[in-house]
């Protein structure tokens, strides 16, 4: 199969109607309505490989292919279901509950895990820092604080770097791509897992802007591939007892809990997690999902609650301040007026057009380091220490042009901070007063949204230290993504709104009765909100946060504004990072130039399809020229009366009867219980991570190429359909809904071979129509040029 040299990436993992299966690695814009404005991903032109798309995963570039949700009704299937007793069935419904637990329980731990160790390095740091501030050896403090940052960063880019490159980043572009439909063998293996774990948490200890949230995402979804699929047969990590789950629709089904608890785990908020899933995450969902999430949710809660009452104690080391990140703002009586609603359309406003900035200069930045991080891992690793250095005297430097404020006669807290966290560190100050840049900058991001939604602080920083940390908070969050460290962007996000919120809170405190901590709390959701573009689950998320339920108007109003404003500029960020990375995301919508198209413009020939009894030679061919995973079979005279389409045949069910050698020599159909005598079900159930039986594998004699073999008891006999005249919007979404990876396409009149062809995920990506229509884009041009 070729491509030509012009196009970026290839799609024939999956059988294709088009010849070289090639598409270009481009998109449309946010309206998918202009064809003209096609843009190109952060795949550049490089060697192809052969059989499967490419798109960059994590860090580094990896092939891909679809998810095949369809389930296949063969007589091995049939068989199966139909032995099944009663109790087999319970069996298999109490161990999905079972697993929903265990996925639960596995990440409550491990983002507990996450936030003990975070607070304990970055902890150790920062006193080992304000120990040496305060015996006035600035010089020493400078360099040890870069040190340190510079080791921890350097240590989280050369495992993510050199171990699993696809552990970089937040990873919810990645796992929402999965849940739509695309695989990678990468994207969720177990060396994926441990580096997202030990790589966040260094990450986010050497000071970095950005948050352990996104990537925890990542990791619940890790964690219920792994516990789906039974464990990892090469790490020796294996559970017979969970080998049920062999079919993409289990598993898709564990990794939604999974992405859920990773939300829920992160932000302490199980119901904001559930919403995430469903908002954000998920392409299918159905009522008991929604249970089983809200289950696995409720026990990541049950898990914090009790491990943050037992670290209460002081048996945790430097881990406190409530534990996971919990910033109450309940006590602020939230009363507002009419000059307050204003002052939210204003916020919203702000942040609708910042949060679109955000996301473009997200991309900008994106391809920037794409080109740097394709040299290859010693230069990962050097970006990784030049932004850690950036950082570090970002963070120490800018302090220092802060005026010292005196400590307030009524502070609650002691002034200055004596420890790790607080309001008030003193940084460079003499005794009785503090440094209010150096309470945002020289403290954890946690702290530092905590310290900037604290009620009741009106005048604990000035204006020009809230101006300098939020321009440096959103252009260090803006150049920090994209490192090869797993990173996310909520607690930057986070951070830079309620900055700026605080600061519209001050300017507006003659005719607002709000708090300006509050403020910030409505900062934070107008920005989340413009770079997002999720409403329901952030606002959840945020308020499960704050524990304030009287804001919920509030936040509901600057959600919708932001959305609205950001929405007529781009793509929300990981809508537009899953685009730039090459992944070819179905959306729920058909584009409005495919309803002036029909299934039959878009499929094309030659089509490789099998008979029922085919010859051994001929289906091995096949397999080695190409990397299509579904081939059609169908029947011509002797097998039936005329030519009919039997159904469509996986090529790893191929595989595994081909591996069986059941072949005649002569050309005859056999019983089915002959043909699949020595097989199981779980034989031609999905291996994970990739490790399924290749063609490379099978030993086939040259006496055996010149058999016969019956695939009819294989052959799914009742795949989806569609007919040639069917509009192209009506396909696409029949595909989407139904989780397909193959459309077969069959005649309108009679007289002709049973099929026309077979449509993909490749075949509704408009690059490929684009291609194969060139006419349809210039039309385009010419619209848009009138207009």
């Amino acid at each position: 199969m070729e491509t030509s040299s012009n196009h970026h990436y290839r799609w024939d993992g999956d059988i294709e109607s088009s010849v070289d299966g090639s598409s270009v690695g481009m998109s449309l814009d946010r309206n998918g309505s202009d064809l003209s404005e096609l843009r190109e991903p952060l795949v550049r032109k490089r060697t192809m490989n052969t059989t499967s798309q490419i798109a960059i995963i994590g860090a580094n570039v990896c092939p891909i292919e679809s998810l095949d949700y369809e389930i296949v009704e063969n007589d091995i299937f049939k068989q199966d279901w139909r032995s099944r007793q009663k109790n087999q069935i319970y069996q298999y419904v109490v161990l999905k509950w079972f697993l929903a637990l265990l996925i639960g329980l596995l990440t409550g731990l491990v983002g507990f895990f996450n936030n003990m160790a975070v607070e304990n390095i970055a902890g150790f740091k920062l006193l080992l820092t304000s120990e040496l501030m305060l015996k006035h050896r600035y010089v020493l403090a400078f360099f040890t604080y870069v040190g340190c940052n510079m080791v921890l960063a350097a240590a989280a880019a050369a495992i993510c770097a050199y171990i699993a490159p696809a552990a970089a980043g937040s990873g919810i572009p990645e796992v929402k791509a999965y849940l739509n439909g695309v695989d990678a063998y990468s994207i969720l293996a177990p060396s994926t897992l441990l580096v997202k774990i030990f790589g966040s948490i260094l990450g986010v200890s050497a000071g970095f802007v950005l948050g352990k949230e996104g990537p925890m995402v990542h990791t619940g979804a890790c964690i219920a591939n792994l516990l789906g699929q039974g464990g990892s047969r090469k790490y020796h990590l294996t559970w017979r007892g969970l080998r049920y789950f062999k079919n993409d629709r289990d598993r898709r089904d564990l990794i939604t809990c999974g992405s859920a608890a990773g939300v829920a785990a992160a932000f302490r908020a199980p119901v904001g997690g559930v919403l995430f899933a469903l908002e954000e995450a998920a392409s299918w969902w159905r009522s008991a999902l929604l249970w089983r999430t809200f289950f696995t949710t409720a026990v990541v809660a049950v898990v914090l609650r009790g491990l943050i009452e037992f670290c209460r104690s002081g048996k945790c080391g430097l881990f406190g301040q409530g534990g996971l990140i919990m910033f109450d703002v309940s006590e602020s009586v939230a009363t507002y007026s009419v000059p307050d609603l204003i002052a939210i359309l204003v916020l919203g406003v702000i942040g609708g057009v910042f949060g679109s900035l955000f996301n473009f200069l997200v991309d900008k930045v994106l391809r920037t380091y794409s080109i740097i991080n394709e040299r290859g891992a010693p230069f990962k690793i050097l970006l990784t220490i030049i932004i850690s250095l950036l950082t570090s005297c970002c963070s120490f430097g800018l302090p220092w042009l802060a005026n010292c404020t005196k400590c307030p006669a009524d502070a609650v807290e002691q002034c200055p901070t004596v420890g790790r966290s607080g309001n008030y560190k003193n940084f460079q100050c003499p005794p009785g007063y503090y440094n209010g840049l150096a309470s945002l900058f020289f403290n954890t991001n946690d702290d530092a949204i905590r310290n900037l939604f604290k009620a009741g602080t009106q005048n604990e920083f000035h204006m020009s230290s809230l101006f300098i940390f939020f321009i440096a908070i959103y252009c260090l969050g803006i150049i920090t993504y994209g490192i090869a460290v797993p990173s996310g962007l909520f607690i930057p996000v986070i951070l830079a709104g309620a900055t700026y919120g605080r600061i519209v809170g001050t300017i507006l405190g003659s005719i607002t009765d709000l708090d300006p901590g509050l403020f910030a709390l409505l900062g934070a959701a107008s920005f989340l909100g413009g770079t997002m573009r999720m409403t329901v689950s952030v606002c959840v998320i945020l308020l499960e946060l704050t524990n304030d339920l009287l804001m919920l108007p509030l936040v509901m109003l600057v959600l919708l504004i932001s959305k609205t404003i950001a929405d007529s500029f781009n793509k929300g960020v990981y809508d537009q990072i899953v685009v730039m990375k090459g992944l070819p995301y179905m959306e729920a919508h058909a584009e409005p130039y495919m309803r002036n198209l029909v299934a039959g413009d878009v499929v094309s020939g030659p089509l490789i399809s099998f008979s029922g009894v085919e010859r051994v030679g001929n289906i091995v061919h096949a397999l080695r020229l190409t990397g299509h995973n579904g081939f059609p079979v169908v029947d011509e005279p002797p097998l039936s009366d005329s030519p009919e389409l039997v159904g469509l045949v996986l090529r790893s069910h191929l595989l595994v009867l081909l591996n069986g050698k059941k072949f005649t020599k002569d050309r005859v159909r056999l019983p089915p219980q002959k043909v699949l005598a020595g097989f199981s079900p779980s034989d031609f159930g999905k291996s994970g991570l990739g490790k399924g039986l290749k063609l490379e594998d099978l030993e086939i004699t040259d006496e055996e190429m010149e058999m016969y073999v019956d695939m009819h008891s294989i052959v799914n006999t009742s795949p989806y359909t569609v007919v040639e005249t069917m509009s192209l919007a009506k396909a696409q979404v029949l595909f989407r809904a139904l989780g397909l990876r193959h459309l077969c396409v069959v005649p309108k009149t009679p007289g002709r071979p049973p099929i026309v062809g077979i449509l993909t995920r490749h075949d509704f990506m408009p690059e490929h129509i684009i291609g194969l229509l060139p006419d349809l884009k210039a039309s385009k041009k010419a619209v848009s040029m009138t207009m």
